[in-house]
């Protein structure tokens, strides 16, 4: 925990959450024993004075407390533990208002000691002559102990203040629990419905528009083959379209490659990787060992991992070979990709390493990254196989 200078704005935020505290906490206590003789308003009562604890924390704090998605019910644990909260919160904050309040009050009077004599009458108020340089030394060297140790404590309660409203005020465990398992199976759903969607583009382009294209291209090439006796402005346009035509032809291969290659969900990971590397313009060591087929999404990323780092390679590490390594390791598929390139590749290079890094840990992957300057690159890559 940090700790907060006396003149910081932290070390008076924390004051004003402790000092706020009390009178909140007890009024909303007081309203929550009245309202709980009625069944009917605390059920009302109780998730607006909950909504008025987490807007102290977030104006103070700047913390948020996620609220729980239970209903205000009897039978019901986040009710019980809302109410308890409510009726702990004034002995909690009481106690948290006293001993700031009493610090900040020590550390002005100790501060303020050599000023007293001036404000005391003759006669002796305390038990110590605060006119003697010694005991006003005394006092002095006291209120700077405070003045340093009252943004500590007013930190410490207001810490305690939060970790008490966050186990009562948000979910608990087990609601938590539940929560991540459905964002895990929502978000395994959505990666899931991508891939597929990704698959299905794949297919129309290539027995669509590829198909058209294909047919377009020999067209063309048949016409620019046999008629010869056009004027020369014709011939010229022809041959210009035909060579549009397979440009364009190209590209569209390439794109839908890229969205996912048909070889992949016929022939598996190892001969998709295999047309990768074959088209790599250096030379590429591919090793792949696999005793059974990941789930199509893990190997649809695994594919994409190794396409865009050998796409990477070629562009900015001007590397002479590569070795690509593919293996299982019991429950996970290990993949690898070094090269002997000048190196210096990060996350934030705009190289597209980042995106790799994003959709492997979408996967609960982990992605790392090794690149010297100078080189070598090494990328290391572990996913799930389901």
């Amino acid at each position: 925990m940090k700790v907060p200078r006396p003149w910081s704005a932290r070390a008076w935020l924390d004051t004003a959450h402790v000092m706020v505290g009390l009178p909140v906490s007890a009024v909303l206590a007081l309203l929550t024993l009245v309202l709980a003789a009625v069944p009917s308003g605390l059920r009302r009562g109780l998730p607006a004075f909950t909504r008025v604890q987490r807007s102290r924390f977030a104006a103070f704090q700047g913390a948020h407390i996620p609220p729980t998605d239970a209903p205000v019910r009897w039978r019901s644990r986040a009710t019980w533990r809302q109410l308890g909260y409510h009726l702990l919160s004034p002995l909690v904050s009481g106690a948290g208002a006293v001993l700031v309040a009493l610090g900040w009050g020590g550390a002005v009077v100790g501060l303020t000691a050599y000023a007293q004599p001036r404000l005391q009458p003759p006669q002796q108020v305390f038990r110590f002559d605060l006119r003697d340089p010694v005991v006003a030394g005394g006092y002095t060297a006291v209120g700077v102990l405070l003045l340093l140790a009252v943004p500590m404590l007013a930190r410490g309660m207001a810490a305690l203040d939060l970790a008490v409203a966050r186990m009562l005020l948000g979910p608990s465990r087990s609601e938590l629990d539940r929560r991540i398992e459905t964002l895990t199976e929502t978000r395994a759903g959505v990666i899931d419905a991508a891939d597929a969607e990704r698959r299905r583009i794949e297919r129309d382009l290539h027995d669509g528009a590829q198909q058209r294209l294909v047919s377009l291209a020999m067209n063309l090439g048949l016409a620019r083959a046999t008629l010869t006796d056009l004027p020369e402005p014709a011939r010229e346009a022809i041959a210009q379209a035909h060579e549009e035509a397979k440009q364009a032809l190209k590209e569209l291969r390439d794109f839908v490659r890229g969205l996912h290659p048909a070889v992949l969900n016929d022939q598996g990971l190892d001969a998709a990787l295999s047309g990768v590397a074959a088209r790599a313009p250096f030379p590429v060591r591919l090793r792949v060992r696999i005793d059974r087929r990941p789930s199509p999404t893990i190997e649809a990323v695994a594919f994409f991992v190794v396409s865009e780092a050998l796409t990477n390679i070629a562009k900015h590490a001007a590397a002479a070979r590569a070795e690509v390594t593919v293996a299982c390791d019991g429950e996970d598929l290990r993949v690898r990709v070094h090269d002997d390139g000048q190196g210096g590749a990060s996350l934030d290079g705009g190289s597209g390493l980042r995106g790799l890094a994003q959709r492997v840990g979408a996967v609960d992957g982990v992605f790392r990254l090794t690149s010297p300057p100078g080189g070598p690159t090494t990328i290391e890559v572990e996913l799930p196989c389901e």
